[in-house]
């Protein structure tokens, strides 16, 4: 867990600064998840050194892709339940356009 330090300016220009820590209830699951793209990935690597067919390579890369896009999608709803939670109820507003900017660069 990592422990982070957070200033945050209230509509009436008061500053709060509070320190906590980040605790994310499906860690172990998006753990999981990666190891088992990574695997896949390896496994396409592989694949691609032995000369097998790109019809077969493409549609592993893009059961990778979507596995990718799914841990993206648990890690999104963990970081919305908790972390956007806590920064809307200490006021800062700034976390939200962060999560606006970090949705925009995931679905590129």
């Amino acid at each position: 867990m990592a422990e982070e330090k957070h200033m945050h300016t209230a509509p009436d220009g008061t500053v709060y600064e509070h320190t906590h820590t980040h605790t994310h209830a499906n860690t172990k699951a998006v753990m999981n998840r990666l190891s088992r793209a990574i695997g896949h990935l390896e496994s396409i690597r592989r694949m691609v050194e032995e000369g097998r067919d790109c019809s077969e390579v493409l549609i592993q890369l893009s059961a990778v892709k979507s596995a990718i896009n799914n841990t993206g999608k648990v890690i999104l709803k963990d970081h919305i339940e908790h972390c956007l939670v806590e920064a809307v109820e200490c006021g800062d507003m700034e976390a939200v356009a962060d999560l606006t900017e970090a949705i925009d660069r995931f679905m590129k």
